[in-house]
């Protein structure tokens, strides 16, 4: 290689380099390139930009506003179970006090297959039509295994969540302190005050949450499939007993005679059961949510349940009770927490666990024995 080649492809090298690209060394031929390697360098850290927590007063006007965004940050805020954003969710929550209790509360379950989700979209959308604004909760069960969630209603209700009058909602059932009781009831308030005049509570429909849902909202829904003589048996009558209504739903094409069939049959079966709310019969209705028949009806019960209910005075006795029991079940959450966080309950209760479970200690004295420690404990720091 003469000396002008050389200098040529030195100085095509250092123009390589400077760009950042692998360089030919002189010393490597074009069958030995493949064993070269080029030192990269280390990627620059990427920059964490935390942003600046909000204060009382920027929620509270956010939420009035009814943004969006600071609503559902705020929502994040009450579900967060660190003591200092509790501490801030309940004097944002204070503020908004004056706001809260002018929407109709209504709770939606169903067996698995009723298609909660699909009426729920149906039935926002329309009433989203119809002026109103439509927040949906939509309580997520929380793995006992691993405490995740899998929050995917918001994916299923693709139309509703992009419609400008409608908020959604998925929460998590699990968690510190509350749970549901204290979580989906704040979040409640929170989109009250955000202006939302109809908020669905969709559950998980797997027993205990019906009864924590029924203590938080006004009108309550079951949704049911056809084959009623099945369903009938498979029921819990104590969930049937809850429900203001019973609606069968994708009652269309050849399901639609088996739907009116089983509509039947619930009404009898109802007929022999205590009404959930005093003064209002609990009926069965039919629709299909993916055609939006019966929608319109649905409505119309609703808007009769709440008149009704109003005029005789129990929706305002219901909403009173409510606020009564919640109390009640943070005041037992608060204390159950607080006792089993205790360390002398943490340290006694492996060994009176074992005891109870090799059949040395009866439950009720391994029991007792643990509520005295704690006392006695408590005793002395008094």
């Amino acid at each position: 290689m003469s000396g002008e080649e050389k200098r040529r492809e030195q100085e095509s090298g250092q123009s390589a380099a400077s760009d950042g690209q692998p360089r030919h060394p002189e010393w490597a031929d074009d069958n030995g390139l493949s064993s070269y390697v080029q030192a990269e360098r280390p990627p620059a850290p990427k920059r964490v930009v935390r942003r600046k927590e909000r204060s009382v007063e920027e929620y509270v006007q956010g939420v009035l506003a009814g943004d969006r965004t600071i609503l559902a940050q705020a929502i994040t805020l009450v579900e967060s179970n660190a003591s200092r954003h509790m501490d801030l969710a309940q004097q944002v929550l204070n503020e908004l006090l004056p706001h809260v209790g002018r929407s109709i509360r209504i709770g939606v379950t169903g067996v698995p297959g009723a298609g909660k989700s699909t009426f729920i979209e149906a039935f926002g959308t329309f009433l989203c039509e119809q002026g109103h604004r439509v927040a949906v909760l939509a309580v997520d069960p929380t793995s006992s295994l691993t405490g995740g969630s899998i929050l995917g209603d918001k994916t299923r209700m693709e139309a509703l969540a992009r419609h400008p009058h409608a908020f959604i909602r998925p929460s998590p059932s699990g968690g510190a302190l509350g749970g549901v009781h204290r979580k989906t009831r704040e979040t409640m308030m929170l989109c009250e005050a955000a202006g939302y005049d109809i908020i669905l509570v969709e559950t998980v429909g797997v027993g205990q949450s019906e009864f924590v849902v029924r203590g938080m909202v006004d009108f309550f829904l079951l949704l049911a499939l056809t084959g009623a003589g099945d369903e009938l048996q498979g029921m819990k009558r104590g969930i049937m007993e809850l429900v203001d209504a019973i609606v069968i739903n994708k009652a269309d094409g050849d399901n639609k005679e088996k739907a009116k069939a089983a509509q039947k049959e619930y009404n009898q079966f109802l007929h022999y059961l205590r009404p959930a709310t005093p003064g209002w019969e609990t009926k069965a209705y039919t629709c299909s949510a993916l055609l939006g028949e019966g929608i319109a009806d649905m409505w119309r019960v609703i808007q009769t349940f709440v008149k009704t209910t109003k005029q005789s005075g129990v929706f305002f006795d219901r909403r009173r009770q409510q606020q009564k029991d919640w109390m009640h079940a943070m005041i037992k959450e608060y204390v159950e927490t607080r006792f089993f966080a205790d360390p002398v309950v943490k340290e006694k209760l492996p060994m009176l666990e074992n005891s109870v479970i090799s059949g040395a200690k009866p439950v009720t004295a391994a029991v007792r024995e643990l509520i005295e420690a704690y006392e006695r404990k408590r005793g002395g720091e008094l």
